[in-house]
Order: C-alpha cells, then structure tokens, then sequence
C-alpha cells in the first residue's frame, strides 16, 4: 500500500519519499519537510512507529495511517507534538503497487481524524481520484467489518460456491471459475441499482420450493450460512416489494419454523 501510494502520488505531481525499516539510519531527513506523514505499516505497529519519529514531527505536519480498523487514536505517542493527526484509508485492494493508481480512480477514501487532517485526506483522495468520505470518531470498526463483508467475504462465497458444483459433479477446474460471470453481472447491477433492486433468484421471487429443495441437499453446516445469509436476502426482497406472505413463507422455511417438515 506504501509503495503503490506513492507511485500513484507521483504520478500525480507530489514529491514523495518513502523510508523502510530495511534502510540504515534515522528517517529524520525524510519526514524534515514534508507536509504530510504516512505510515503504511501494520496495525499492530503503528503506535510503535509513531512513537519512534515523536521527536521528529513538526506542529504544521499532518501525519496519517492508513488502517482501516484503527482511528486517530493509533497515533497517541504523537498527540504532543502539535501535528494534525487522523487516518486515511482507501477502500481498495492493491495487490500490485503498480497498479494502484488505476485501481484507485472512482473507489473511496474513508478519512477521520482531526479537522486538519481530514481535509488533508480530501486533498490527497481527489489527487488518486478516490471520492473521500468522512467517517465520525468510533465508527471505523463497523466500517471496517464493512469492508471485509464486501470483499473478504465475496471471495469466501465464490469458494463456497465452487465446493458446492464440485460437490454436484463439476470438475475442479471449471467449478471454481463456473459462477465467476454471475459475480461479476450482480457486482455491474449494483453500480446502477440499489442491492435491493439488484438482488434476483428464488428468494427474491418468494419462491418456497425451490428455497426448501436447497435446504434438504445441504449439509447441516451448509444450511446454516445458506439460511443466515437467505434471511438478510429476505429483507432486500421485502423492500424491493415481495408480497408479505410469500415473504413470510419463505422466513418460515429459512428459520426451520414450517411444521411437520425437517432437514435431510
């Protein structure tokens, strides 16, 4: 993320500097200067890092993290020195750091911090292209578990999916591919739409059967996520108009609740 930041800021006009761990001597002659400090390490090091360049940082510098779980207070060691302190976070994977610059054009920037900071964070986001948004103190856990449901997690139902067309007979090598253009097809409707305009199948037609068949085929630990993630479906199909009793029916059979009936 380090490098990538910096190559794109380059390519942006900035002068930048970069100082790892693996280089002899005192990052002092970096950070002499600069208008804005970014520390791209681990979560767990920040604090340490932070405090390690205390004596370094100016009151005019606005120094910035680039955690996602983690806010301003990450920096505590720096609270004295004056400096503007937040955290800036681009909501993007990076796993090439020469491609961060077109990677990052129209994603988001979530800033926090103090005001100067934040306003630093904008400066920098429209500079990568990134749309910044400003995140209130103590809400970047629940952004953050945000994040890993939107890309962590679809990556774990791609995997669940192709396990499950392995499972019904598919080869290996074309299960794991099979349902990658419905992921990207549903990832494109949700650029125009709302999730609950976007979402499509059985559960949004309040078709019972079909939802009932799938349960009876899973595994006791496969239905647990097929019917969780169905109830949160469940609510997308209710605003997007599903009749309440076909919608109740389909809770019903979600939640285990339909009398007489049981799992394979």
């Amino acid at each position: 993320m380090g490098r990538g930041l910096a190559l794109a800021l380059g390519e942006a006009g900035e002068r930048v500097e970069l100082w790892s761990r693996r280089e002899a001597g005192s990052p002092a002659g970096v950070l002499e200067g600069a208008r804005t400090i970014l520390l791209a390490v681990p979560d767990d090091a920040i604090g340490l890092v932070a405090g390690s360049i205390r004596e370094m940082v100016m009151p005019e510098q606005v120094v910035l993290h680039l955690s996602g779980l983690h806010d301003r207070s990450a920096l505590l060691p720096l609270e004295l020195t004056g400096a503007a302190l937040g955290s800036f976070h681009p909501l993007q994977t990076i796993p090439d750091p020469a491609t961060a610059a077109e990677r990052w054009r129209g994603a988001y920037a979530a800033l926090e911090g103090d005001a100067r900071a934040q306003a630093e964070g904008e400066r920098l986001a429209r500079l990568l292209g990134l749309h910044p948004i400003r995140l209130p103190s103590g809400a970047k856990p629940l952004y953050h578990a945000a994040a890993v449901a939107a890309s962590n997690y679809v990556v774990v139902l791609a995997a669940l999916a192709a396990r499950l067309a392995e499972q019904a007979g598919v080869p290996p090598a074309d299960a794991a591919r099979l349902y990658l253009p419905m992921v990207q097809g549903a990832a494109e409707n949700l650029q125009r739409t709302s999730p609950a305009d976007a979402l499509t199948g059985p559960i949004r037609r309040g078709d019972v059967a079909t939802i009932r068949t799938h349960l009876s085929h899973l595994t006791a630990a496969d239905r647990e996520w097929y019917a969780a993630l169905g109830v949160e479906a469940l609510r997308l199909a209710r605003a997007a108009g599903l009749e309440p009793d076909r919608a109740d029916a389909v809770e019903r059979v979600l939640r285990g609740e339909e009398s007489g009936r049981g799992g394979a």
